[in-house]
């Protein structure tokens, strides 16, 4: 039978791959975007390492009723912001608006994590203010963000945008699920079920959202249809 370290060998393997994979499209994607291209490698890079701590059994934390691992926690509190960063970077949307994108989405994970950390009433609290913050990233990238780059980018690139935004908005919709179906929640999700659909989540979210963004840069700089320069060069 498959245990939880079995689901986090996947994901590290998943997360491997996909890197690669990303890495080797460095040199597919227009130059003046490779260095915020970078970003998206980083992504699936960072969680090598974290699923390499989990497989170990790094930065597991004990609660009263069940295990948190902050390992998974640190993870997003890094890649998801990048995530984020990158959308902003690629809408060449105000330095102020990508901060406050940036902000308030490393504050959905703390809240998640905290909310994890603890039980009862104050749980869901941590949760729902979670959840608030996320809301207040979903309404930048639908607003603020994408105006910006309805200003400032051309059609093709403004489709691309809106396919990365939908893409990473609708898969880290299922992770609250996961959450309040989990063990910090309700716990109608064992421990290994919700390893499992973490696991491929992450791969999906992270490997995935580096993937369409290499095949859509690629394709926008065959076409020569970027409106120059791509992306800023020194944000």
């Amino acid at each position: 039978m498959a245990t939880i370290t079995t689901w986090f060998t996947l994901g590290l393997l998943g997360e491997l791959l996909g890197t690669a994979v990303l890495a080797y499209g460095y040199r597919l994607v227009p130059e003046s975007t490779r260095r915020h291209y970078l970003l998206l490698v980083a992504i699936p890079g960072i969680a090598i390492v974290a699923y390499a701590l989990l497989v170990l059994g790094v930065g597991e934390l004990q609660t009263a009723t069940h295990t948190v691992y902050a390992t998974r926690y640190a993870d997003w509190f890094l890649t998801t912001p990048i995530n984020v960063l990158f959308l902003g970077l690629f809408a060449r949307a105000d330095r102020g608006d990508i901060v406050k994108l940036v902000v308030l989405q490393a504050l959905t994970i703390v809240f998640g994590f905290a909310g994890a950390m603890v039980a009862g009433l104050l749980s869901y609290g941590l949760f729902a203010i979670g959840a608030l913050l996320f809301a207040g990233v979903v309404y930048l990238l639908y607003g603020t963000i994408e105006n910006a780059a309805r200003a400032a980018v051309s059609d093709i690139e403004l489709s691309l945008y809106r396919t990365l935004r939908n893409f990473v908005v609708v898969l880290w919709l299922v992770y609250p699920v996961v959450w309040l179906l989990g063990m910090a929640g309700i716990g109608l999700l064992d421990v290994e079920t919700a390893s499992l659909v973490i696991s491929y989540l992450d791969v999906v979210t992270k490997v995935g959202f580096g993937l369409i963004a290499m095949y859509g840069l690629s394709t926008i700089s065959a076409r020569g249809e970027t409106s120059a320069p791509t992306m800023p060069a020194d944000d």
